[in-house]
């Protein structure tokens, strides 16, 4: 092996980590993901944690080729869906979720030392696996990171620290945004791409690594890349790097090839992967990543932070001297520090997870503390579920729900199905669901659409993508057969968990009963179509709008949301939010379901006999109405609509509403001895006292109202020997002549507006047309006009 800077702080490591956590600070190229590993094997049977499954695949190939044996024999790995070891395995490489998982399972009892690699990148569950095995005290930890701040972590696991450099050949910088402030930005940048790769093409040597956002760009740039080669200017590979990729682009993409290559990456290419004979990165400066709407998590478009900046830049000084061409400003204004996945994420999974693995979140010690509404959010959440109990315990149901590797929600549905063919139609749905990458991609012209509806004619995605994980097949769609694998992968895997047929046995479903069965389970899938803004559909608490890859019908009034994408923008309410995957729902659904809750609405009167009506309303939308007579509590409302049109018992509105108008007053100015001024005193209506006089008298229904009269109903307020006296000390109307007015007292200020309600005459009223109000100061009040009478 040659020579890495990691290299002369073996002795050091050895020493310190038969008592020690440690914590090694590295940069990119100092070769701590390969070596710390072997070094460690030493001192016992070692777990290493890789933030992504194709470092931990890639790293266990490399270091088994390295040490002479078959994969799987002294090193090797588990990822979802796929693994190479044995129990005699020295070095076992996993991502985070397996590592919780076998946490959960047995407490890592089979493993002495434990690996956590790449720590800054602040992954919630590399977060969680630390804070836990911190708590158990039963591992000796080593925690990398190449950009955190080591002492805050060292402190934080009690642990010592070791300092390696980084990279042994120098990267030189070259912005290409005209403005040195300039952020990264979106537009253009397959075009931007394309430009400077042909650029450096004819300028450098070595290949040229490009980070981009997502799959969609890495697909648009390729493209573009491609057209090159077609006009033979080049002879170019162009591959792909991303979560999602084939063995056999993977292969290409870390192997040297004689010709040139470029290569397309997310920020998978940031950390652990050494990718030879880069010469040059090309930046895009930007990344999805997720962040918190409303109490969801969604993925969002984002600058990377300064510290992402130096990683990628890292790449190109791993084999020879590199050149970092950034696409943004020198100066732009990037965070310091990505912040950490837990405080930026709903904290459901999380909760689930440190339950099952006999730590509740709500007690464990996080490096940085957790948002409170977002643990209170996610608590509420597992207990309606029933996940977990009021301590952060985890249930029997939850104990169902945990190992799963899908969201807890979809596992809950999943879980709580009873009927067998609806079962198997969420575990194929939820598959498809959990795979990062879209299935498939529509056709963009409308024949190729609507031949494409005759065959799935409900315009559900949530129909199509279990047809494509059962093996159908739908004209003029894009598939993406890596994705589409991996999702049969994932449904196979859990239906043999849930004890059912194969995919190639799939029973038939009714969608009509599933979608009542999801929507009964989860409420808060369901949105529905605002009544103004006829694009936007909520559940209360959101708002999306259609994605372009859902096909829901232009008449659809509500639908399941299963998942979502946000676009940026300045705050929540410019960030707009699209539902990705959806299932077109009939509002008799909802009705049947009573989604939403009843509201009392206006009251009819038919032969004699009151009726009210009964609204259900979800979302600011009516669902359904439906007419019942009033009776029992439904009769304060119509009760009371009749009194206040003197219907019923004339002339009580009118006077009781006078006397507690008066009232309030008396009490804001300190005359009464029992009563003291507060909101609820001032805060009483007519309605709400007459409410209140209805139930003491017993009345349910208007009929019992024709048994009593005004007299009957009394308010008691100002003692009767006060109150024409005082009336007439504070009156609320005065008529001077041919000028009417209204009066407003402002207790607090001492101060009295008389305000003009009608009348011709021109001049102010004068002072002592008015009552005495002694101590007041008066102001006259017209339009806006505003006049001190003195």
């Amino acid at each position: 092996m040659s020579e890495l800077p990691i290299d002369e702080h073996k002795s050091t490591f050895n020493q310190l980590i038969q008592n020690n956590h440690l914590v090694v600070e590295a940069e990119t190229g100092s070769g701590k993901s390969t070596r710390l590993p072997i070094w460690a094997a030493e001192h016992g049977r070692v777990l290493v944690v890789e933030p992504r499954r194709i470092a931990c695949t890639s790293l266990a190939t490399y270091l088994a080729e390295q040490s002479g044996c078959a994969l799987g024999e002294k090193i090797g790995y588990a990822i979802k869906l796929e693994a190479q070891f044995s129990p005699d395995t020295e070095v076992v490489f996993v991502t985070p979720g397996v590592a919780l998982r076998w946490l959960a399972d047995d407490g890592l009892k089979h493993f002495d030392i434990v690996m956590v690699d790449e720590f800054h990148e602040r992954r919630w569950d590399i977060d969680l696996l630390v804070a836990s095995l911190k708590e158990n005290k039963s591992h000796r930890l080593i925690v990398t990171s190449a950009t955190i701040e080591g002492e805050k972590l060292a402190a934080y696991i009690d642990g010592q620290r070791i300092r390696c450099a980084g990279r042994v050949f120098e990267v030189s910088y070259q912005y290409r945004a005209r403005d040195s402030r300039h952020l990264p930005d979106i537009r253009s940048i397959e075009q931007n791409v394309q430009a400077e790769v042909e650029r450096q093409i004819e300028h450098t040597t070595g290949d040229i690594l490009v980070f981009l956002p997502g799959r969609k760009e890495i697909t648009q740039c390729a493209q573009m890349l491609e057209k090159l080669n077609d006009r033979q200017l080049y002879d170019l590979i162009i591959v792909k790097l991303h979560a999602s990729v084939s063995d056999e682009e993977k292969h290409t993409a870390l192997t040297v090839n004689e010709k040139r290559k470029i290569i397309l990456a997310t920020n998978v290419a940031e950390t652990s992967l050494t990718i030879p004979n880069v010469g040059v990165v090309i930046d895009s400066g930007l990344e999805r990543r997720t962040v918190q709407r409303n109490g969801r998590t969604a993925l969002s478009l984002k600058a990377i932070s300064k510290a992402s900046a130096k990683q990628r830049a890292g790449r190109a000084g791993r084999m020879m001297n590199g050149l970092c061409i950034r696409l943004y400003g020198e100066h732009a204004a990037l965070e310091l520090m990505t912040p950490p996945e837990l405080q930026r994420e709903e904290l459901i999974e999380p909760m689930l997870t440190a339950a099952a693995c006999g730590n509740p979140l709500q007690k464990l010690n996080f490096l940085n503390p957790l948002p409170e509404r977002s643990v209170e959010q996610a608590k509420q959440a597992l207990l309606l579920m029933e996940a977990v109990d009021q301590e952060g315990k985890i249930t029997e149901h939850g104990l169902k729900i945990a190992p799963l590797p899908i969201d807890a929600l979809y596992a809950d549905i999943v879980t709580r199905i009873s009927e067998k063919s609806l079962k198997e139609a969420m575990v194929d749905l939820t598959a498809a669901l959990s795979v990062p990458a879209n299935l498939y991609q529509l056709p963009s012209n409308s024949e190729a659409l609507q031949e494409l509806a005759l065959v799935e004619k409900n315009g559900c995605d949530m129909s199509l993508l279990i047809g494509l994980v059962r093996g159908g097949t739908y004209p003029h769609i894009q598939i993406d057969i890596n994705a589409l694998n991996e999702a049969k992968g994932l449904a196979k895997q859990m239906r043999e968990v849930f004890e059912l047929p194969q995919i190639e046995a799939a029973s038939r479903y009714q969608r009509q009963l599933l979608l009542k069965k999801i929507m009964e389970l989860h409420p808060e899938l369901v949105f529905v179509r605002r009544a103004k803004r006829k694009e936007a559909f909520s559940n209360e608490l959101l708002e999306v709008l259609l994605g372009r890859q859902s096909r829901l019908p232009n008449a659809s009034e509500a639908m399941l949301v299963f998942d979502t994408h946000s676009l940026p923008g300045r705050g929540v309410k410019q960030t707009l939010t699209l539902a990705t995957v959806t299932a077109p729902l009939p509002l008799s659904l909802l009705s049947e379901a009573e989604i939403g809750q009843w509201h009392q609405g206006g009251t009819i009167v038919e032969s004699n006999t009151v009726h009210t009506e009964m609204s259900l309303m979800y979302a600011g939308k009516i669902i359904a109405t439906r007419l019942l007579e009033a009776e029992g509590e439904l009769s304060l409302k119509p009760i009371i609509e009749l009194v206040n049109q003197d219907l019923l018992l004339p002339g009580l509105a009118k006077l009781r509403r006078q006397e507690i108008k008066y009232w309030q007053l008396y009490v804001a100015l300190g005359l009464s001895e029992a009563v003291k001024n507060t909101d609820e005193v001032q805060g009483l209506t007519f309605d709400n006292w007459l409410v209140e006089q209805l139930n003491l008298l017993g009345v349910e229904s208007p009929e019992d109202v024709s048994l009593f009269s005004k007299e009957d109903i009394l308010f008691d307020g100002i003692p009767y020997w006060e109150y024409e006296d005082f009336t007439q000390k504070y009156p609320f109307d005065l008529c001077l002549g041919d000028l009417q007015l209204s009066v407003e007292y402002l207790v607090s200020k001492k101060l009295v507006y008389v305000i003009h309600k009608s009348g011709i005459r021109k001049t102010l009223p004068k002072r002592w047309e008015l009552p005495t109000w002694k101590g007041w100061r008066i102001q006259y009040k017209k339009a806006s006009k505003i006049v001190d009478i003195k």
